[in-house]
């Protein structure tokens, strides 16, 4: 089933270059691609842009400055590894993008992210509470995550 024949897609509001944003967004990730541009009279800037991202379906409307993209709705993509983290931290920031803290970055179309490590949430929600709290603490003067500093604030390395 391709993203098109999904009932239900995230919509991301553009002004401009929703072409370009979803062509990006879909080297990423496997199970990624674009299934639909609909130009709407404007072959320059097509007004739908319908792609999978992930398995996901995604779109993205290009309706001018009416809206804007807000950090009130991200993408949030769980990273099997530190190198996937690390390749995605750079590849959305590259060309213009913003860090944030926890894991959060604005990429350079304005779509705001949240790349997480998949032990992330498993060692924060731990049912060993006191080493939970250690690596959420150790999560929230994180840029970028980093798995093993995680894994050091849950073990109580350093923690005096």
């Amino acid at each position: 089933m391709n993203g098109l024949e999904k009932k239900v897609r995230t919509c991301l509001w553009f002004q401009a270059g929703g072409v370009k944003a979803a062509e990006f967004y879909v080297s990423l990730l496997p199970d990624s691609r674009i299934d639909g541009v609909f130009e709407h009279g404007h072959p320059a800037d097509p007004m739908v842009v319908e792609f999978t991202l992930a398995g996901a379906p995604m779109m993205i409307l290009t309706g001018g400055p009416m809206y804007k993209l807000t950090p009130a709705a991200s993408i949030s993509v769980l990273t099997k590894d530190q190198a996937e983290t690390d390749r995605l931290w750079a590849a959305l920031l590259e060309g213009g993008g913003q860090e944030s803290m926890c894991g959060w970055l604005e990429d350079k179309y304005g779509v705001a992210w949240q790349i997480v490590p998949e032990i992330l949430p498993k060692l924060i929600c731990d049912a060993d509470q006191e080493a939970g709290r250690r690596a959420q603490q150790a999560m929230m003067q994180m840029r970028k995550i980093d798995i093993a500093g995680i894994k050091a604030a849950f073990a109580g390395e350093g923690v005096q």
